[in-house]
């Protein structure tokens, strides 16, 4: 079996400066596993790197999709399948960077046998959503499938629909079809890297976001908002900084602060959210970013790791 190696950690956390510093010393390909970053056009709101690095430092799977198009986890499973065999081809060890736990278990483990997305189906959901609202479409949920209120939350409208497209399709209920695989798919090396002092990673995504914002992020926004086929519907659009960034310019109230309010909380409560899926990942080894020597700490159990797998 082909080993792996994983990166990984909240919004803001300084996993991205392990992985460049990792790939200055050894031969590795990394491999973008964060979901808003597949998207071409979408590159300050990301925090995608600035194409002079990402020449020096090629990641696979960055800019593949344009924000109209949709990727799905299914499709995210074979570019990295086939992201690894390249790597391994090579010679190269293969590195996952980034923060989308969803993906990260996918790979790991594989899919469930679910349903492919069907776009008739979906654009019914999303109809229905338009004029009933979410919530009741939760309530739906819940009512035909109790069991997911511990994994879907009324404010998820991407897994609601989901999970009816799953029922209406196959007239079953979704935790019915989700066995959950726990056998490895690859041997994997698994760190997460984050402040331990939670206020830390609190205050790396304000300053982050202030630097958005001074790069040009609005503009950015605009941008995409003049695109004829792109909606706020989009899941491009339903990334955290996005989303908020979609309703200030479209609207013509509230103010600049409101935005930043608002887009530095919707972050730490993704990075919370992040936090939460990774530490039911086992064989995680976790680092503390601040800490003076974690890149000689962490790289070093790395290349220990891919020597005697490779």
């Amino acid at each position: 079996m082909k080993p792996i190696v994983i990166i990984s950690g909240p919004t803001a956390a300084g996993k991205t400066a392990l992985a460049l510093a990792l790939a200055a010393k050894h031969p590795v390909d990394l491999i973008n596993v964060d979901s808003a970053q597949v998207y071409r056009g979408m590159n300050i709101g990301t925090a995608k790197l600035e194409p002079e690095v990402l020449r020096q430092y090629p990641h696979a799977l960055i800019d593949i999709r344009e924000p109209e198009e949709s990727y799905s986890v299914a499709e995210f499973v074979v570019d990295a399948d086939q992201a690894i065999e390249r790597a391994h081809a090579a010679g190269r060890w293969p590195v996952f960077v980034g923060g989308t736990p969803l993906y990260i278990r996918a790979v790991l483990y594989g899919l469930d046998r679910l349903p492919s997305a069907n776009p008739v189906v979906r654009q019914q959901i999303v109809e229905q959503a338009k004029s009933l609202g979410w919530q009741a479409l939760y309530e739906e949920l819940m009512t035909l499938d109790p069991s997911l209120k511990f994994s879907i939350k009324a404010t998820d409208p991407q897994r609601i629909q989901r999970a009816l497209e799953i029922y209406r399709l196959t007239g079953e209920r979704p935790s019915d079809l989700m066995t959950h695989n726990r056998v490895p798919r690859y041997p994997s090396y698994r760190l997460v890297v984050t402040p331990k002092d939670r206020s830390v990673l609190h205050q790396r995504i304000a300053t982050r976001f202030d630097q958005m914002l001074e790069a040009g992020f609005l503009d950015e926004m605009a941008v995409l908002m003049k695109r004829p086929g792109l909606s706020v519907e989009h899941a491009s659009m339903k990334s955290v900084g996005y989303r908020q960034a979609w309703s200030y310019l479209a609207s013509d109230e509230g103010s600049l602060e409101a935005l930043r309010s608002a887009v530095v909380a919707a972050t730490r409560q993704l990075a919370k959210r992040q936090l939460t899926a990774l530490r039911k990942l086992s064989q995680t080894l976790w680092y503390d970013s601040e800490c003076k020597r974690l890149e000689d700490k962490a790289i070093s159990s790395i290349v220990r790791f891919m020597e005697n797998r490779v």
